[in-house]
């Protein structure tokens, strides 16, 4: 059984394009996921660390919604640019962003 250091989610849940709620697919999670899985490989963490998409993580109003366990840190990344952010700050340096970190997490 594999264990990874990190582990993380993006949602790819899909919705009514009515919904109030949104969905996190129709905001781009799906390429924000490709990114994560590359820059994983790219810095040499594939096996350490593991990216996969998620159905509902019940937070697509705040997406595209990201989450990391084992700290359970939670994230709104609104562009594939903001990734490598993630990746080198929190991934690998242990610090997480603070800026993109949804609401209810940030230190105020």
């Amino acid at each position: 059984m594999p264990h990874f250091e990190k582990h993380i989610f993006i949602c790819e849940n899909r919705r009514d394009p009515l919904n109030p709620k949104g969905c996190c697919a129709a905001k781009g999670s799906e390429a924000i996921r490709n990114e994560f899985k590359r820059l994983l490989a790219e810095k040499g963490l594939r096996g350490r660390m593991r990216a996969n998409s998620a159905g509902c993580l019940d937070q697509c109003a705040n997406g595209p919604s990201v989450v990391v366990y084992p700290e359970q840190i939670w994230y709104t990344v609104p562009r594939v640019e903001d990734v490598l952010e993630i990746v080198e700050q929190h991934l690998i340096g242990g610090r997480p962003v603070e800026r993109l970190l949804m609401k209810d997490q940030k230190k105020e």
